[in-house]
């Protein structure tokens, strides 16, 4: 019997999901079929409840509303990010998860060989994609984390969630050229999508900086070719962490987790073609 699954969000037109979720089906010999379903604040639930799904993926701008809908029923790691970017249907009800920091984590030491230990973290954003990140970021041994968003109140609220006073940082987008230098730069927020990156120090980034995009293709542009002009030994797209966090969710749904390198390694060859993050 074949079980539907979908991606929801805005924009939703270029997610690789669908078809990254079609290549673990195959792997696996699952039957399932999954699709992108365009889907704002105002009508994300009535467009959940309609379409018949077992599971669903979250992507921008609504995992902080997914969240909301789940009324408790999330994991742990959930919980703590405040924000849902996988749904499995739970009897009338929605369970939450949140598969992105695992996802980030293991692209960037098990694909990329990064040790993220140590490192002075600067996540950019503390919408529902930094939300997701921060507390595997936290939880793999980084030194520090500053959140940095135009809204300080955001920031402020993401830094509580953590839970680490000493360890988090909230700051404003005008403090980032008192910050220093940091060994990992995160861009989390949404502004480069539209081909248009807030200004950004060039002092911010050390010989050994890593910079990542937690988007992808056309969108990751503005902010890694910043990274690189500023003389970051390493850049990063976010089209790794898509495919593992995908895998993960997965997991989450058929209790297999498939092998993430064929698909990886198929999307990198089209990266050109890619144009929106989950």
């Amino acid at each position: 019997m074949t079980k539907h699954y979908a991606v929801f969000g805005s924009p939703i037109t270029h997610s690789q999901s669908p078809r990254i979720h079609a290549a673990f089906a195959k792997q696996t010999g699952i039957a399932m079929d999954y699709v992108a379903i365009e889907a704002s604040h105002d009508d994300f639930r009535a467009k959940l409840d309609a379409s018949g799904v077992a599971g669903a993926n979250i992507t921008l701008p609504l995992k902080e509303d997914a969240f909301a809908l789940c009324a408790g029923n999330v994991s742990a790691r959930a919980l703590r990010a405040g924000a849902v970017n996988t749904l499995l249907r739970d009897g009338a009800q929605w369970r939450g998860d949140n598969t992105d920091g695992l996802g980030l984590v293991r692209d960037l030491t098990e694909r990329h060989g990064l040790d993220l230990r140590g490192r002075r973290t600067l996540l950019l954003g503390a919408g529902g994609a930094a939300h997701g990140v921060a507390p595997a970021l936290l939880d793999a041994g980084i030194h520090s984390l500053y959140v940095v968003n135009r809204s300080s109140a955001r920031a402020d609220a993401l830094v509580d969630a953590m839970g680490e006073p000493g360890r988090t940082h909230a700051r404003a987008w005008d403090a980032l050229p008192a910050l220093g230098e940091f060994d990992l730069l995160i861009n989390a927020t949404s502004a480069s999508r539209g081909g248009q990156l807030p200004s950004l120090p060039m002092a911010l980034v050390a010989p050994r900086s890593v910079a990542v995009d937690l988007s992808y293709g056309e969108a990751a542009v503005p902010f890694l070719a910043w990274a690189r002009a500023a003389g970051c030994a390493q850049t990063v797209d976010g089209l790794g962490m898509l495919v593992e966090q995908a895998a993960e969710s997965f997991l989450l749904w058929h209790n297999v987790r498939p092998d993430t390198e064929a698909v990886f390694a198929e999307l990198s060859g089209r990266a050109d073609a890619l144009l929106t993050a989950d």
